[in-house]
């Protein structure tokens, strides 16, 4: 089975238009990408799923690719993406599904089985930890971290440069952060530059050629034809609704995570490097339903697209053990 099996719908959901590829039948498994991502970031895990019998959903995050990209950061807090998942299911008449997040996928995955109860059968969650709600607005932490360092989620915060400086370069942008990201560079050397006078693309390294081991040519075209088309600021508005999230959670409280979990993430991934050494024990506190973890060597952020052998291997492991 592969790629050229996979069916596209545009599905009216909550108010949006999302874009969504599916592959396969069975138990429906929906994959969340991040940030800079699109339903292409799991092309390895949908044909495998599939083949072992799997129902296989990827949308194009709210934001991204084919789907509407609202303009206000306050359309991307929980009420309205939890709803984009919910409206998926309905709109494909799907009782329950497996969930799987990477990036801010992940941090939206980790809310759904409190948020969407009943809809969530189990969750696989990569690179992004379940962590405590910060005591403080996210974007003051960040402010307070960026009186020392660039950090990229900081300068996202306001609307315009950012937009202007990555949309102006996609190729150029596109390229550097995923090598950045990846486990061929160690990503927080980045903070050693100050935020003062700097862009994003003014401290990310310059990437070497591509090929490289987990990404062609063409698979990267299709993520510059799509960001050159669309921009970067529905992805932005991601980073840009920390607070709403935030301020949603001061009234409703994150619940422990009950259903069965798989977490992984690659040994060389900057957010297990910032989340520090005891985040995946301080995690077993927030997920009693967590029952494997994977530590994928070698690789980076994109763990999915680095290494989809291992990926898919242990999805399929986990997902055996739950159907």
């Amino acid at each position: 089975m592969g790629m050229e099996d996979v069916r596209h719908h545009m599905l009216d959901v909550d108010g949006v238009t999302l874009h969504v590829a599916e592959q396969g039948s069975g138990v429906p498994v929906v994959l969340c990408h991040g940030f800079p991502g699109l339903w292409y970031s799991w092309r390895h895990q949908l044909p495998a799923l599939a083949a072992a019998g799997y129902r296989v959903i990827a949308p194009d995050m709210r934001g991204y690719g084919r789907s509407d990209r609202p303009p206000s950061p306050r359309d991307y807090a929980r009420r309205q993406t939890a709803a984009d998942m919910v409206g998926i299911l309905d709109a494909l008449e799907i009782d329950e599904a497996v969930f799987a997040g990477h990036d801010f996928g992940a941090a939206l995955v980790w809310d759904l089985p409190q948020w969407a109860p009943g809809r969530v059968k189990a969750l696989m969650q990569l690179s992004v930890p379940r962590m405590p709600v910060s005591k403080l607005p996210p974007t003051e932490v960040y402010a307070r971290m960026a009186e020392q360092h660039f950090v990229h989620v900081h300068y996202f915060q306001e609307e315009g440069p950012a937009d202007e400086e990555l949309g102006g370069e996609p190729e150029r942008f596109l390229a550097n952060v995923f090598w950045a990201l990846s486990g061929g560079y160690r990503y927080l050397d980045i903070w050693r530059h100050p935020s003062a006078g700097n862009g994003y693309l003014d401290v990310l390294p310059e990437a070497p050629p591509l090929p490289w081991s987990w990404l062609s040519v063409d698979e990267f075209a299709r993520y510059v034809d799509e960001f050159r088309r669309t921009g970067f600021s529905g992805g932005l508005n991601w980073y840009r609704a920390y607070d709403h999230v935030w301020k949603e959670k001061q009234s409703r409280p994150d619940e422990p995570v009950t259903v069965p979990t798989m977490f992984l993430v690659g040994d060389r991934d900057p957010v297990r490097e910032m989340m520090g050494a005891d985040a995946l024990a301080r995690m077993a506190d927030l997920v009693p339903g967590l029952r494997d973890v994977h530590i994928i060597e070698g690789a980076g952020h994109f763990v999915q697209m680095e290494a989809p052998a291992e990926v898919n291997a242990a999805m399929l492991a986990f997902l055996d053990g739950i159907t």
